[in-house]
């Protein structure tokens, strides 16, 4: 018995130690190698649009993430007003962006594709989405019926794009890392109306029916019903637009 002890002893004693260090030594090289498949974050251009933007990315495959995009941005004056007159021929339609306010919220699923050797949250990417987006209007409407008059005019508009994002990834940490939305056009469709109640005389009702029958929108169909207690106006027609950002994330 002390014979078949004293092997069973001695490996205890010098085969345990070794073996506990086969572990740490291995428990070490998996550390080394995990790298996080999840990373939030959050795109500070937006902030330029009145906008604040997240996104949520998980990787699904070595060089494949999905990913799903909220943004949002409080009801305010139109950013960037003067650009969009610059758009529009009609001197009377430009003039309404002056009391125009609007609102959004928008939901973007995604899939990308990373390109280069180093796989997912490393370099470029392609990433096909889809967009859909809930914007709120307010708008003051001034027509002419002898004098300038006003009717507020409120009401929402829903649009469906699909598209595709051309950006670039860089860690700029183990946990923290830089993602560069550089170009995603989308295009799709709209509808929408708006409405607005007010007493009006036979007169007036002319006038904005004028004023409404001749609103030139690019690209968008609307209609229009003017009566003794307000206005509606409908309008319909294809929707584009071009995603970019530069966001800073959070790798966990």
């Amino acid at each position: 018995m002390k014979r078949l002890l004293l092997p069973v002893l001695a490996f205890l004693l010098t085969g345990s130690p070794l073996f506990a260090q086969q572990n740490r030594v291995g428990s070490a090289e998996h550390e080394q190698d995990y790298d996080p498949q999840n990373e939030l974050k959050i795109n500070l251009l937006g902030i330029s649009f009145k906008s604040i933007s997240f996104e949520y990315e998980r990787q699904i495959s070595r060089k494949t993430t999905v990913s799903f995009g909220f943004r949002g941005m409080p009801k305010s004056s139109l950013p960037f007003k003067n650009s969009f007159n610059n758009f529009i021929s009609d001197t009377s339609t430009a003039n309404q962006l002056d009391n125009f306010k609007t609102g959004n919220v928008a939901l973007i699923p995604s899939i990308r594709f990373y390109v280069g050797r180093r796989g997912a949250f490393h370099g470029f990417y392609i990433a096909p989405f889809l967009e859909y987006a809930h914007y709120t209007a307010d708008l003051l409407y001034k027509y002419y019926d002898g004098d300038y008059k006003t009717i507020p005019l409120s009401g929402s508009m829903n649009t469906f794009t699909g598209g595709f994002m051309l950006g670039a990834q860089w860690n700029l940490s183990g946990s923290i890392g830089i993602d560069w939305w550089i170009l995603g056009p989308h295009y799709g469709i709209s509808k929408g109306s708006i409405s607005g109640k007010k007493s009006l005389s036979s007169s007036e009702q002319d006038a904005l029916k004028f004023e409404l029958d001749n609103l030139d929108i690019p690209l968008t169909k609307t209609t229009n019903n003017v009566d003794a207690s307000g206005a509606t106006v409908d309008f319909s027609g294809p929707w584009s637009g071009i995603r970019s950002g530069l966001c800073i994330g959070i790798k966990f």
